[in-house]
């Protein structure tokens, strides 16, 4: 499960991070657009993982009650 996290989380970086270098090529600016969906990926897939771990958590206490 930790290993398709960590494949989603690079895609996801990856994949925003291209994004962004075709917005920023498309209007001219410096790296801002690159970094920032890049850094949005990032949080987003990290977000996912703590809800989908706190999930698991909860389902097995419920499971021992």
């Amino acid at each position: 499960v930790i290993g398709a996290w960590g494949f989603a989380m690079v895609i996801a970086s990856m994949l925003f991070l291209y994004v962004g270098y075709l917005i920023d090529e498309m209007l001219h600016t410096p790296p801002t657009f690159m970094l920032g969906l890049f850094f949005l990926g990032l949080l987003l897939c990290i977000g996912r993982l703590y809800k989908d771990a706190w999930d698991r958590v909860g389902t097995r206490r419920k499971a021992r009650s």
